[in-house]
């Protein structure tokens, strides 16, 4: 199926809450009005609700609970609760998909995303910003096995969707892979170039001109999500290190392998995105 054809199939894009996309193009206005988002959100129960919950867990480690969206809005910040609610809509946008485990599938992306933000204040990068690309990255596997669903599951009889092979298998069966498919649902929803550049770019970050560091660093969060959903143990991470990746960042192999937290540690917390 071409891309413009799978983008045409209803059943392939997942279903958002109208506050989602706002916040959405909220990335590329100046004046946004924060009490009204509030007010939007707030009447959202069950949007409103999974955030709630989420601000308050472990990964966020607030001093006090949080009770209202004002309360998360003055003690996390508007940037934290935009990147909060628009995750919780993705999680919940497909709600089932043949051929596909969707637990396992988010937990490998939730462990992507708080790499990925982890990796970001390593290197002085945008962490909310990777974050939402590292929880976005494999989006399109979703939106393939829901447009497409009997095309995907002979190509996951060959390999799994987070086998490293995966897209070079996709692309020479349709021409575009997961990380394309990804990057058209974000320039369709209106994200900042950012994120779809990120997207399209961090299967092959160093075949990109000029090198864009976020694609390199969504790189190495996935790398490593990967490798905590295939029970890699330490000798097999060394050997798989993308040093190369790791070299134009100005990463240590080191820092991921020792200096990192165990993703349990990382990512305890998220998994109330997808309760």
């Amino acid at each position: 199926m071409r891309l413009d054809a799978l983008f045409k199939q209803p059943q392939a894009l997942p279903t958002v809450p109208k506050i989602v996309h706002e916040l959405i193009e909220s990335f590329n206005q100046e004046d946004i009005s924060i009490e009204q988002i509030a007010r939007k959100l707030a009447a959202d129960p069950v949007l409103s609700a999974r955030m709630l919950r989420l601000a308050n867990s472990a990964y966020y480690h607030v001093s006090r609970s949080i009770g209202t969206v004002d309360d998360a809005m003055a003690m996390l910040g508007f940037v934290t609760v935009r990147t909060l609610v628009i995750s919780s809509g993705l999680t919940s946008g497909f709600k089932s998909m043949p051929g596909l485990d969707l637990a396992r599938f988010w937990k490998y992306s939730l462990n992507t995303a708080a790499v990925a933000r982890w990796l970001a204040k390593h290197v002085h990068a945008n962490g909310d910003l990777a974050f939402t690309v590292g929880l976005m990255h494999g989006i399109g596997e979703l939106v393939m096995h829901a447009g497409m669903p009997e095309s995907m599951l002979q190509i996951d009889k060959i390999a799994a969707p987070t086998d490293p092979r995966r897209p070079d298998i996709e692309h020479a069966s349709f021409g575009y892979d997961f990380s394309t498919v990804g990057a058209e649902l974000a320039r369709q929803w209106k994200f900042p170039p950012a994120f779809s550049e990120a997207i399209a770019g961090f299967v092959h970050p160093l075949d990109r001109t000029p090198f864009d560091p976020m694609a390199g660093i969504v790189h190495l969060a996935a790398w490593r999500a990967r490798s905590e959903d295939h029970k890699l143990d330490h000798n097999e991470l060394a050997a798989t290190v993308p040093e190369a990746v790791c070299a134009k960042l100005g990463i240590s192999a080191d820092v991921l392998l020792n200096d990192m937290p165990p993703l349990a540690e990382l990512s305890a917390g998220l998994e109330e995105m997808i309760a």
